[in-house]
C-alpha cells in the first residue's frame, strides 16, 4: 500500500472588523516579501498569499494570516526603490494609504507587480466594461471596442511616462541611494 500524503489546509483569514472568514488555501501566488509596518515604519518579513482580489500576509507560510490588502480598492502598483530607499521595492496604493514592500530579487519584484497589477485590473470597472463591449455582437453598437482599447493603451502609456519621472531619477550627489545593503 502506497503512503499518501495528506494536504494540510492553510488556516483562513478572519477579518477583525467584519468577522468574514476568507479561505487562504490554494493561493494563485505566494512567497516572502518584506513589508513596512504602518505605525512604527520598521520593516518586517512576511509571507504573502495572493488569492483573487485579496493579498493576505502572515508571519510564516503555515500560520493564519493576520492582515489583508483588498486589491479591489487599490489604484496602482509600481516600483518604489527611491521612495522606500530599498532595492527591489514596490508600492501598492489605495486612495487612503500606500503599502511599501520589497522582494529578495528584481525578478520576484517584477512577478509580484505583474500579478498584483492583474488582480487590480480584474477588479476594475474598466476591465468589466471592456469585456462587455468586446462581447457585444457586431452592429449593435456604434462604438468600436478595439478603438476604445487602443485609446486606453495610449492614455496608460502617457500616464506611465509621466509616472516614471520620479522613479528613475538618481541623485548625482548620492553614491548609494540604497540602505538595505
Amino acid at each position: 500500500m502506497a503512503a499518501s500524503r495528506q494536504h494540510l489546509a492553510r488556516p483562513p483569514y478572519v477579518d477583525p472588523t467584519t468577522n468574514i472568514i476568507y479561505d487562504t488555501d490554494n493561493p494563485e501566488y505566494h512567497g516572502w516579501l518584506t513589508k513596512q509596518s504602518m505605525w512604527l515604519k520598521d520593516w518586517r518579513r512576511r509571507y504573502f498569499l495572493l488569492k483573487g482580489s485579496k493579498l493576505f500576509f502572515g508571519k510564516n507560510e503555515y500560520s493564519s494570516p493576520h492582515g489583508m490588502i483588498d486589491l479591489a480598492h487599490c489604484t496602482t502598483v509600481k516600483s518604489a526603490d527611491l521612495k522606500s530607499k530599498k532595492r527591489h521595492s514596490f508600492e501598492i496604493s489605495t486612495p487612503e494609504m500606500t503599502f511599501l514592500l520589497y522582494a529578495d530579487t528584481e525578478q520576484e519584484k517584477d512577478d509580484w507587480i505583474g500579478r498584483v497589477g492583474k488582480a487590480i485590473v480584474r477588479c476594475s470597472s474598466t476591465y468589466y466594461s471592456n469585456n462587455a463591449a468586446a462581447a457585444r455582437p457586431a452592429g449593435n453598437d456604434s462604438m468600436n471596442p478595439y478603438q476604445t482599447q487602443n485609446s486606453m493603451q495610449q492614455q496608460q502609456q502617457q500616464g506611465y511616462a509621466d509616472d516614471d519621472d520620479d522613479i528613475y531619477y538618481e541623485d548625482p550627489n548620492n553614491p548609494n541611494p540604497y540602505f538595505n545593503d
